[in-house]
């Protein structure tokens, strides 16, 4: 026969979720936002600045390394597919 005993009763789960609710507020505090706040209004500036930059790269060595990586990806990518096109239009005699 079913043993009912090892499933959750659900007023335990719905005391778990309102816990988890109650703890999630409490972390965004109005401190915290206005940190938040205060970081994003330097963080515009630094971007606004018209410095001859590129907005891709005005994130200092971390843009550049995920860019420079993200480009020669995108090469080589492309350059396997053209490879893998010109293999498979010419088939291998046998």
């Amino acid at each position: 026969m079913w043993q009912y005993a090892h499933f959750p009763d659900a007023s335990k789960i719905y005391r778990h979720i309102q816990a988890l609710q109650h703890v999630s507020r409490r972390t965004l505090s109005s401190s915290s936002r206005r940190q938040l706040e205060k970081k994003v209004t330097q963080k515009q500036k630094h971007f606004q600045e018209d410095n001859e930059i590129p907005i891709h790269l005005k994130g200092g060595v971390s843009d550049a390394i995920l860019y420079r990586t993200t480009k020669a990806l995108t090469i080589l990518g492309s350059a396997y597919v053209i490879y893998e096109l010109v293999c498979a239009s010419f088939p291998k005699k046998e």
